[in-house]
């Protein structure tokens, strides 16, 4: 039985056209007024999941020590598919679109039937009253003005939150009395769920998921959370925008899992080498391997050489079998060979990369606040040379994972 039918708009070539025109005209507008909640990763120029977890990731490693966080990862169930209309042309008119514009928008929003068709058989053609077009390439900023409000209801309640399009991760830490905390956490997602119900939104309590980090000392009949009358316990991991996040923030289940997909995709390519050209074989194991090694690869610098090991093997199979290289051939002159860096040389790449983007107006402003400028006490020469402050030994050394944040790192 179908439970989750998700029509994708059938948009002619003309109209594309002219919704990527209209879409860089609004994205200028989003720019100039600066509409968009700061804290919203989705669909935006210089934003993506790895700059959204890498913000999460560095405020849960910077908790002091018998500190613990509460990490809670909402689901939206068909949320492209519900939006009301008349309540985003509202926020469209908010943001300054007026007259003409938002005349444009209405009929664009408006008038929308869907039907299904199977073989020779269709159905009655169906009105859709709420939803922006599935595929359509205006729908995931007009998706992101709808949600804006809702960074807000979350942080006035206390709360740190990060957004990519519709998957929400909202958190709060505590120290002494997880009792509070708990009460905080249930009046907001009350607050929440009230919000969502305003909207037309549906929030799914059944997979929402509730990570405790860095709280062993707390039990789980401390921590009764709730959201529309469901339980919330704490799971022994989530994965958020992709990634497994695990208690201890040891990352050894996400490590895990993408070398054991990566070793699978290997396998397969092997039975298929003896078919493909050199060209071809390259562009599958990069599709296929090397994909896995290098999503959120900048959460690798600083781990244990043990558990970077693991992806370095998966590295190391890959250039074997593209460069049909024998198994006790010492890797790094093939690696240099390919002009592939070394997963942890990769890391700190990706480290480096991100920080010249946050520093130079070219990423999130969320990242660009956690690195601070290093001001030396007396004139030096190298108070020119543009270098960020690194953390104290004292403060590294208070918790095993401030080292691995992005604001030690970078």
């Amino acid at each position: 039985m179908v439970t989750n039918y998700r029509p994708v708009a059938n948009i002619p070539f003309l109209g594309k056209v002219l919704e990527r025109v209209v879409a860089g005209q609004l994205q200028a507008l989003l720019d100039e007024t600066d509409y968009l909640d700061p804290f919203q990763s989705g669909f935006r120029p210089g934003y993506g999941t790895e700059s959204a977890l890498v913000a999460l990731y560095d405020d849960l490693c910077w908790e002091d020590r018998g500190s613990a966080s509460l990490l809670v990862l909402l689901d939206l169930s068909a949320a492209f598919d519900t939006i009301d209309h008349g309540i985003l042309l509202d926020r469209l008119a908010g943001l300054g679109v007026r007259g003409t514009a938002l005349r444009w928008f209405r009929s664009y929003l408006n008038g929308r039937f869907q039907k299904v068709v199977l073989g020779d058989y269709g159905s009655a053609p169906w009105q859709l009253c709420h939803g922006v077009p599935q595929g359509s390439i205006l729908s995931p900023l007009l998706f992101n003005i709808y949600m804006k409000p809702l960074g807000e209801v979350i942080r006035r309640c206390g709360l740190r939150n990060h957004q990519y399009a519709d998957d929400t991760q909202l958190y709060l830490s505590f120290s002494t009395n997880p009792g509070e905390a708990v009460a905080v956490l249930n009046r907001c997602l009350a607050e929440v769920m009230g919000w969502m119900r305003a909207n037309k939104l549906k929030l799914n309590p059944d997979k929402t998921e509730v990570l405790l980090v860095g709280g062993s000392g707390f039990g789980e009949g401390e921590l009764n959370l709730v959201l529309n009358g469901v339980a919330l316990p704490p799971r022994a991991k989530v994965r958020s925008l992709g990634m497994l996040l695990d208690p201890e923030l040891s990352l050894e289940a996400q490590v895990t899992t993408a070398a054991r997909s990566a070793f699978l995709q290997l396998r397969l390519i092997h039975q298929l080498r003896p078919y493909l050209e050199y060209d071809c074989l390259a562009t599958v194991t990069h599709a296929l391997v090397t994909s896995h090694l290098d999503f959120c690869n900048a959460f690798y610098v600083g781990l244990p050489l043990k558990t970077v090991r693991i992806l370095q093997l998966v590295q190391n199979r890959a250039a074997r079998l593209l460069t049909g290289t024998g198994r006790y051939v010492h890797m790094t002159p093939v690696l240099r060979q390919l002009h592939w860096l070394p997963i942890e040389v990769q890391a700190q790449f990706k480290v480096l990369v991100m920080t010249y983007k946050a520093l130079n107006g070219l990423g999130p402003g969320y990242l660009k606040e956690r690195l601070h400028p290093y001001m030396p006490s007396h004139p030096l020469r190298s108070a020119g040379e543009a270098l960020l402050r690194e953390p104290s030994v004292r403060e590294i050394r208070r918790v095993a994972t401030r080292r691995r944040a992005f604001s030690a790192v970078a």
